[in-house]
């Protein structure tokens, strides 16, 4: 272990690092190995009520700090970080399975998002409005919203977090994470990095353990005046049920199922390659991962034949090796629900081009060997529901209006990709697609400066850029009478 400080994997409540109040326990594991990485505080909602206790206490003195006070801390925090990030992503890559190298650039994004919001809270702005009364003076300004409940999700254990931590701690609001139960040291860890920087007490608290009562907990606290929430659309409809009745503000962001639109303009064997390095881009399980493979069918069948070839040759093993191309799925559940889907799918009469079965190599692990599939139907579950694992269905199309209209179809609209080697085509196709994000000719449509988020069913919010921001503010107006 290379950290220069020793690692906390405790709950931060209030400055203080502890276990569960009622002293629950989680038995954290390795997904490549199924080995027991640590036992983990496993807390309620009582945990919960004393971490909004210590946020509810320490956010009138967090936002009255000048914006260049809270930035010094940011960026003290991301210097933290890039000064251990190799023996970080290594935590991340065992209770995650994802290959160190996406482990390293999750973390190094994490410091991206620090020093970004850093600056970007210096900038916001407020604004005087013209009267139509000359003796009435009109102001807008920003003020942060208050505590901050922050619920993430296994997939990316530190990006998830990231970009609502550091927006909201740069608005000026305090923060109550909550992150996955499969992930939790990487939390605690990041957790660390603005405790070290000097975050004062109860500013950031990060809290482990059930996610039912601790959301409720959440919803139910008047103080908690915002959640922020990634994870499952399932999930976030109850979150939306809650905060009905509290009137709790949230930002969700949901469940995707990107279509990828393929036109026959392009380089086969480049688009691929590129396809099927970000298809298993940790194993398939994100939230913007490529999923309905829309291909032209003048290529299609050059483009199976590659992508099948590929997926085949890719490298399966623990994340901790370098040269590791996929590692496990999180957990058993989750492949089994993979397995399912594509039996299911067999059953219906897909193609099965490579994959399809867990590989025997392993004795261990929740390893799913990356998957090819043809002669999908818009009918079947694989094409209708979020996949989260490494598979990848491929579908022929013909016209450009039909392709639109199909990948419109569903209620899903965080994020789309488009391949093609014509502007008019281009322009067609993200002008028409009811998606948050469009991709054109790229596949890592996701960095701090620009806005995130998605449409319909995948949530309401953005994350990221100046948007990310302000989702963090009340915007009050300020009006002033008999001015000379």
């Amino acid at each position: 272990m290379g950290l220069s400080y020793q690692p906390h994997y405790k709950q931060l409540i209030g400055g203080e690092w502890q276990n569960a109040l009622a002293g629950g326990t989680w038995e954290l594991l390795n997904p490549a190995t199924e080995e027991v990485l640590g036992i983990l505080p496993y807390g309620d909602a009582e945990d919960a009520r004393a971490a909004i206790d210590a946020a509810a206490a320490a956010f009138p003195a967090w936002s009255r700090k000048t914006p260049y006070e809270r930035a010094e801390i940011l960026l003290r925090a991301a210097a933290w970080i890039r000064a251990q990030v190799n023996d970080l992503a290594i935590i991340t890559t065992e209770e995650s399975g994802k290959p160190l190298r996406e482990a390293r650039g999750e973390w190094t994004t994490g410091a991206n998002l620090l020093e970004w919001y850093a600056e970007e809270g210096k900038r916001a702005y407020g604004r005087i409005v013209p009267a139509r009364v000359a003796t009435r003076r009109i102001m807008v300004m920003h003020e942060p919203v208050g505590v901050v409940g922050i619920i993430t999700a296994w997939n990316f254990p530190v990006y998830n977090l990231a970009r609502a931590w550091a927006a909201a701690l740069a608005a000026g609001c305090t923060i109550v994470g909550r992150p996955s139960e499969y992930t939790p040291r990487s939390a605690m860890l990041y957790a660390q990095a603005l405790h070290e920087a000097g975050a004062p007490a109860g500013v950031v608290n990060v809290i482990s353990g059930d996610p039912d009562s601790m959301g409720k907990a959440m919803l139910s606290d008047a103080r908690c005046r915002k959640i922020s929430f990634t994870g499952s659309t399932r999930v976030g409809k109850l979150l939306m049920d809650g905060a009905s009745q509290t009137v709790t503000r949230l930002s969700l962001e949901l469940g995707g199922n990107a279509p990828v639109i393929i036109f026959p303009d392009v380089n086969v064997e480049e688009v691929a390659n590129q396809a099927v390095q970000f298809k298993y881009r940790n194993n398939g399980q994100v939230c913007i991962s490529p999923q309905r493979f829309f291909v032209h069918n003048r290529i299609v069948e050059e483009f199976a034949e590659r992508t099948a070839a590929l997926s085949q040759n890719l490298r399966l093993g623990s994340g901790l090796l370098e040269d590791t191309d996929a590692g496990p799925l999180i957990n058993a559940r989750q492949r089994e629900r993979v397995e399912q889907m594509v039996s299911a799918a067999r059953q219906e009469g897909a193609e099965l081009l490579a994959g399809g079965h867990r590989p025997q190599t392993f004795e261990h692990g929740y390893f799913y060997s990356p998957t090819i599939l043809m002669n999908i139907r818009s009918d079947m579950q694989i094409y209708r529901d979020e996949i989260f694992g490494p598979v990848m269905p491929i579908l022929t199309f013909s016209d450009a209006e039909e392709v639109l209209t199909q990948a419109n179809a569903l209620d899903y609209g965080l994020a789309a990709y488009v391949q093609t080697g014509s502007l008019n085509t281009a322009i067609k196709m993200y002008e028409g697609l009811e998606y948050g994000i469009v991709a054109v000719n790229e596949w890592m449509p996701s960095t701090p400066e620009a806005p995130f988020g998605g449409m319909k069913g995948s949530g309401m919010g953005r994350e990221c850029s100046t948007e990310g921001l302000f989702e963090y503010m009340e915007s009050k107006t300020i009006f002033i009478g008999g001015t000379p």
